[in-house]
């Protein structure tokens, strides 16, 4: 007897149809995003008013899908654009110590400022007051529009005034966007990875279509690279560490049941003795740069030394001989510090007293190693870090270690040398690490 198809089973199939055709239709007017229209996985969950997604799937519930298909299947348009632009700006994992509610609404406004200045006719509607109020607003702010940006400025606004923005932008549902607990987890790792690929591609392609760029593809372009800058300070602070053999016992190095055997046949003597070197990859010798020119904040410093302490002072990071030589500098080296245990560190974030305040020359931090390295003071660092706001002279020359810029505002790229690593900062993460280092002290 043939299988007669159910209430439940049709809704499903036209579902993924309606999906299917919206996707299809995204592509037709936006051929440059086809990379990443197609990551998600379609996912039917009964209870959703709206799409929602984990960064792996698009989860979606049919009633309310085929309901609004025969009336606004524009909208469904725009909502499906909205969830893949939070993908493709790694919003699900860039909230870092920040507000939830409010990191939500400002990559919710942060997406529909792009789609609404795309101007496509799969997608298009007419604005609101309160979006052209808004939108109008956050040009005010300058150094572009991300939703680190936007975030910085809904700080700002008061209650009523959020609430309003909130039921203007509600789009998806981010009730399974990644805990912060979550985001290391082997499937949230491989769904950050495929959102990296797919936005890559997505700018490769929108280089080769040779339309002059509207609007909406320049906010485009440049939120895809505001979040290639927007790392983990944790992953990118594991860059330092290097191979080196310490003296440990190594368990996994000798066969335990051997061992345990000749214990039992000779009493005294085991077959194996364990390894007592052990090569591990940690922390050795860097050196940390502080810009103490007079646009860098004593607060956000001590922030960021408090969230280096926190990193380092986790198991296995620092080796049990190590150096870490800070340096305060403007457009000369003010002051030096050397730690060599997770204790200075420490201190230093609870007493930190700033040097300098002068303009700022990143090269005299570069010549101040040179002169250490060859006095004999200190060996070749595993790289330099160098905490500014970006503005200020480069040197021209690679040195023969790692190197990175940690910016605090948005910088000129072209200004950086290619040679140094970088990584952009957000000032309210450390402020809050700043704070809670203040409450625990």
């Amino acid at each position: 007897m043939p299988h007669k198809q159910t209430q439940a089973e049709w809704e499903t199939e036209m579902s993924e149809k309606i999906l299917g055709y919206i996707r299809h239709t995204l592509y037709l007017d936006l051929r440059y995003l086809e990379p990443a229209l197609s990551v998600l996985a379609y996912e039917k969950k009964d209870g959703l008013l709206t799409f929602a997604t984990d960064g792996i799937r698009l989860y979606y519930a049919s009633e309310p899908l085929l309901r609004v298909f025969q009336t606004n299947d524009r909208f469904l348009a725009r909502a499906y654009l909205h969830t893949v632009l939070h993908g493709i700006f790694r919003h699900l994992w860039l909230i870092g110590t920040r507000e939830r509610k409010l990191w939500n609404l400002a990559c919710d406004i942060a997406v529909e400022m792009v789609i609404d200045a795309m101007d496509k006719a799969c997608t298009k509607r007419i604005l609101s007051w309160l979006r052209i109020h808004t939108y109008e607003a956050l040009k005010q702010e300058g150094n572009g529009v991300s939703a680190a940006i936007v975030y910085r400025w809904l700080k700002e606004q008061d209650k009523e005034f959020l609430l309003a923005l909130s039921n203007e932008f509600y789009t998806d549902d981010h009730r399974f966007w990644p805990k912060e607990s979550e985001t290391n987890t082997p499937f949230m790792i491989q769904a950050k990875n495929n959102w990296e690929k797919a936005a890559r591609q997505v700018s490769l392609e929108k280089n080769r279509t040779k339309e002059e760029d509207k609007e909406g593809e320049t906010l485009l372009a440049a939120q895809i690279q505001a979040a290639k800058h927007r790392r983990s300070y944790k992953d990118f602070l594991r860059k330092f560490a290097v191979f080196w053999e310490e003296r440990q016992l190594d368990p996994e190095e000798f066969d335990l049941g051997y061992y345990s055997y000749g214990l039992r046949l000779y009493r005294n003597m085991p077959l194996i003795e364990p390894l007592e070197t052990r090569e591990t990859k940690k922390i050795r010798e860097f050196v940390i740069v502080i810009d103490t020119s007079y646009s860098t904040n004593g607060k956000l410093v001590a922030g960021f030394l408090r969230e280096t302490y926190d990193v380092l002072s986790r198991k296995n990071s620092f080796f049990r001989s190590c150096s870490i030589r800070l340096l305060q500098c403007d457009n000369e080296v003010r002051r030096e510090d050397v730690i060599g245990s997770e204790t200075d560190l420490m201190r230093l974030a609870g007493q930190m007293q700033l040097a300098g305040g002068g303009g700022t020359d990143f090269r005299p931090a570069f010549s101040y190693v040179e002169r250490l390295r060859r006095e004999g003071r200190m060996k070749k660092p595993g790289g330099l870090l160098y905490f500014t706001d970006g503005k200020g002279t480069y040197p021209k020359q690679k040195p023969d270690y790692k190197t990175a810029f940690l910016f605090l505002e948005e910088y000129e790229e072209e200004a950086v040398p290619p040679w140094a690593m970088r990584l952009r900062l957000e000032p309210e993460e450390w402020l809050h690490e700043y704070q809670r280092g203040k409450r625990r002290d």
